[in-house]
């Protein structure tokens, strides 16, 4: 039998000193066959929440440890701390001196008596006298408290205020509830939910979008026989309302630019009734591959996908009633649900912003008059939101905003857009806009 805590700290290795991502390295623990349940669920639980909190947990390490010794500890061994204080702090269900004895067996394990005895004494210490002190600087306080990047607190700092940056710091390290969207073209509402209910998995509606269902029994939901065939898939109620928003119709041609990893391209076929044409681009294999997995499991009939870069893809031409644009983006608005990605600030600001702007331009060119182009991110960030709409309108004064609250619920929209707020709605954060091109006619 495997020792889960060995396994943690193995993909732990791996993401944070090669860079591979957890999600992958936990795909692939999934499959192996020496690893019980109760195990693989511990790992994912203190895997998930290592990466998430590794500055708090090494903040409070360096508390425990002399002088300016931490900084020159080995990045292996301080992974090992992490394991340990992770549990001590936020494992309730796991005792202190299991917590402390299993790691420490695991530095013999894996380096010798010596680490060993260094783990265990800084561990010991914490335990005797459980300190900690904070910095006074709010910007600080917030980022080793709540385990964020020093420059993105104060991003968020300006852009809002130190109060609301809390409040999704707060949100962001929370445990995140399943969102299950219904494949209404092979189910309903009701008897999904009863269904959940005969096999004991409590669900319950969302107030966002009339095609999801919301649970805290992500395991039971993932390995249920229903998902393997086809009645559900797993998607933010805000990654749907983009979808609710653009409004797919049955026997429309819909472009997706952008479909990687393709929720959003099955929920456009579900409420297309696999009519219509739907097209799908991405550039990146792994996606196109998950893309595919989407087609085979909810049988899909109306999507071509298509693995291109698609700045490249043609021919240019307004044949599409709609047009999705689901741009790369800073991801601010999906830190609770990927653990790494709030690490991952060094991208250049500028030039995510051109290739937005881009794409902007490109996805214009393929919408027919009378047709629809929708712009979407999962970042709140106005730089990516608010600003990229008012320049493009600017300068294409053939299209013009329409309103998102004549598609979606009020409380999600503001200024006419799909907007999502996740200490607000207690769903991931995204933006969209809806525009409608010109007919010729009316020019």
């Amino acid at each position: 039998m495997s020792n889960p805590r060995l396994e943690t700290y193995k993909i732990l290795s791996k993401v944070q000193l090669k860079g591979i991502f957890s999600d992958k390295l936990i795909d692939q623990l999934r499959k192996k066959k020496d690893l019980e349940k109760k195990d693989f669920n511990l790992v994912f639980m203190l895997l998930k929440g290592i990466l998430k909190m590794r500055s708090n947990l090494d903040y409070i390490a360096s508390q425990y440890v002399q002088g300016q010794n931490f900084e020159r500890t080995d990045t292996k061994i301080k992974l090992l701390l992490n394991l340990g204080f992770y549990q001590l702090l936020y494992c309730d269900q796991i005792p202190d001196h299991a917590a402390i004895n299993e790691t420490v067996e695991l530095a013999k394990q894996i380096f010798n008596r010596k680490v060993a005895a260094f783990i265990n004494a800084v561990l010991r210490s914490y335990q005797k006298n459980p300190r900690i002190s904070y910095p006074q600087e709010k910007d600080k306080y917030l980022a080793y408290k709540y385990s964020f990047p020093v420059d993105l607190i104060r991003r968020w700092i300006t852009l809002w205020d130190a109060d609301s940056t809390e409040s999704l710091c707060e949100f962001f390290n929370q445990v995140p509830h399943l969102s299950i969207r219904i494949n209404t073209f092979a189910t309903e509402r009701l008897k999904l939910k009863d269904y959940f209910a005969r096999r004991g998995i409590k669900t319950w509606e969302s107030e966002a979008s009339p095609n999801i269902l919301l649970s805290d029994q992500s395991e039971n939901v993932l390995q249920d026989i229903a998902f393997e065939e086809g009645y559900y898939s797993i998607q933010d109620e805000s990654a749907a309302m983009v979808v609710e928003l653009l409004k797919p119709e049955p026997n429309e041609s819909v472009l997706d630019l952008f479909g990687g990893p393709g929720g959003k391209a099955a929920y456009i076929s579900e409420l297309m009734h696999n009519s219509g044409e739907l097209i799908v681009i991405d550039k990146f294999p792994a996606k196109i591959k998950k893309i595919k997995q989407n087609v085979e499991r909810l049988q899909i009939t109306n999507m071509k996908v298509i693995n291109e870069d698609a700045f490249k893809y043609g021919p240019v031409a307004p044949s599409f009633e709609k047009v999705l644009l689901d741009v790369p983006c800073s991801g601010w608005g999906v830190l609770q649900k990927k653990a790494e990605l709030r690490w991952q600030t060094h991208q250049n600001m500028n030039e995510l912003l051109k290739l937005q702007a881009n794409a902007l331009k490109t996805g214009a060119r393929f919408v027919k008059p009378g047709g629809v182009l929708l712009y979407s991110t999962c970042t709140m960030n106005n730089k990516e939101n608010e600003q990229q709409i008012e320049r493009f309108l600017d300068q294409h004064k053939e299209f013009q905003l329409m309103d998102a609250i004549n598609c979606l619920p009020q409380r999600y929209t503001s200024n006419n857009f799909l907007k999502t707020i996740p200490f607000l709605h207690q769903m991931d954060g995204a933006f969209a806009a809806k525009m409608k091109k010109n007919n010729r006619s009316s020019r």
